[in-house]
C-alpha cells in the first residue's frame, strides 16, 4: 500500500520535473531566437559579401584596362621614337580569335583596334617611314592627306 509520505514525495519530484522542464523550454525558446537573429545576419553578410566580391571584379577589370590602355600608349611611345613603325611588343599582344572570344567585351574591341593599328599605319607613323616605305604604301593609304 502507499503511504501519504511516498506520494508527497512524488508530488515533489513532479513538482521539480516540471519546474525542470519549463526552464530548458525558456532555454529553448531563447535560444531559437538568438539563432534566428545569427542566421538574419549572416544572410545580411553573404549579400555583403557577394558586392564586395562584384565590386572587386569590376575594380581589377578597371585596373586591367587601365594597365592595358597605359601599355598602348607605352607602345605608341616607344613606336614613335625608335622609328620602326610596329614593335614587337605590339606584335606580341596579338591574340587568336579563340583567346578574344575568351576575354571580355572591351578587351576584345582593344584587341581589335591594336590588330587595325598593326595591319596600317597610322598618319603619325608616315612621318617616320623612310623613302622607301612611303613608296611601298598604297594611294588609299595616302588619301588621308
Amino acid at each position: 500500500m502507499v503511504n501519504l509520505e511516498q506520494v508527497r514525495m512524488l508530488e515533489s519530484k513532479v513538482t521539480r520535473m516540471l519546474e525542470y522542464v519549463r526552464k530548458l523550454t525558456d532555454e529553448n525558446k531563447k535560444l531559437k531566437e538568438t539563432l534566428d537573429s545569427y542566421e538574419k545576419r549572416t544572410g545580411e553578410l553573404e549579400i555583403l559579401f557577394q558586392r564586395f566580391k562584384d565590386d572587386q571584379g569590376r575594380i581589377e577589370d578597371g585596373i586591367l584596362s587601365a594597365l592595358d590602355l597605359l601599355n598602348q600608349f607605352e607602345d605608341a611611345v616607344d613606336n614613335k621614337l625608335t622609328g620602326s613603325g610596329i614593335s614587337a611588343k605590339a606584335a606580341q599582344v596579338k591574340t587568336s580569335p579563340a583567346e578574344a572570344r575568351e576575354q571580355n567585351p572591351e578587351e576584345k574591341q582593344i584587341i581589335e583596334e591594336k590588330q587595325i593599328i598593326e595591319e596600317k599605319p597610322s598618319p603619325l607613323d608616315i612621318d617616320i617611314l623612310d623613302d622607301d616605305s612611303i613608296e611601298t604604301l598604297s594611294s588609299a593609304e595616302l588619301d588621308i592627306f
